[in-house]
């Protein structure tokens, strides 16, 4: 279980990389405007996608502008249970004492939690999440008295399961996706994300998404982590056609 209080900037970036900027991508700065027309609403929302599109690190930037004292994030990395998330959200919320040992107590008691204060719940990774999991989140949010949005992150998974089930995707206030970059983006967005390509040629930078990037920041982030590697070996100060391909040797697979 992590909550908020564990993550800064840095955790936001994958493999911590150094030197990597958050970009006010076009999908960025559609879910900064859609999550402040949530938290106003105190709704819910569901923004999916594939892996390593940016998802978690837009709603970390996006909420640590909006709401940085309000957010309660919880994450799980297998399929939990209601009673799973009931012990995540109790240590979270940084509720005192001992958890209540019957479910009608706990939600009692979480309810009377999340009823003190304005809370924005961050469930990331909810593709792991049933539909019982989903429906404990709606019991919250019903609740009259708790004063909550929650903004549901994951895969295809959590799209497909919310939006077969009426009584939880009529109350989702927002659904937004989050797609690949396409390779004009691709040319706009990664010599500012990093140094290390901000005097690339363009040519070049289309090759390594061919062949590494594919449109997705998680493999530009760990194409980057090799490139600065070899960079630092070779004693190189910007990549060129032979670093790349070292760097696709190294990442396996048909393309290398």
């Amino acid at each position: 279980m992590m909550t908020w209080l564990d993550f800064d900037e840095r955790d936001d970036h994958y493999l911590g990389l150094s030197g990597a900027h958050v970009v006010a991508t076009p999908a960025l700065l559609t879910l900064r405007d859609n999550l402040a027309d949530v938290l106003q609403a105190r709704a819910m929302m569901c923004v999916h996608g594939d892996a390593g599109l940016g998802k978690t690190l837009s709603v970390n930037a996006a909420l640590r502008a909006l709401a940085p004292a309000d957010v309660c994030r919880v994450q799980f990395r297998a399929r939990p249970t209601p009673r799973d998330i009931r012990h995540v959200l109790f240590d979270a919320l940084g509720c005192s004492g001992a958890p209540p040992a019957r479910p009608i107590e706990f939600d009692a008691l979480l309810k009377h939690v999340l009823a003190e204060r304005p809370r924005v719940l961050v469930c990331d990774e909810a593709q792991w999440l049933s539909r019982e999991c989903f429906e404990f989140w709606r019991h919250l949010w019903d609740d009259r008295r708790t004063d909550i949005a929650i903004v549901f992150v994951g895969g295809g998974d959590c799209y497909r399961v919310l939006r077969r089930e009426p009584m939880l995707s009529s109350r989702v206030y927002v659904w937004q996706e989050f797609r690949r970059m396409s390779r004009e983006q691709v040319l706009d967005v990664i010599p500012v994300y990093h140094p290390v390509w901000a005097d690339a040629d363009p040519e070049l930078l289309a090759h390594a998404d061919v062949h590494a990037g594919h449109g997705n920041f998680r493999a530009w982030a760990k194409l980057t982590a090799h490139v600065v590697t070899a960079l630092d070996r070779l004693g190189q100060p910007r990549p060129d056609a032979a670093v790349l391909q070292w760097v696709f040797s190294r990442l396996g697979g048909h393309d290398a």
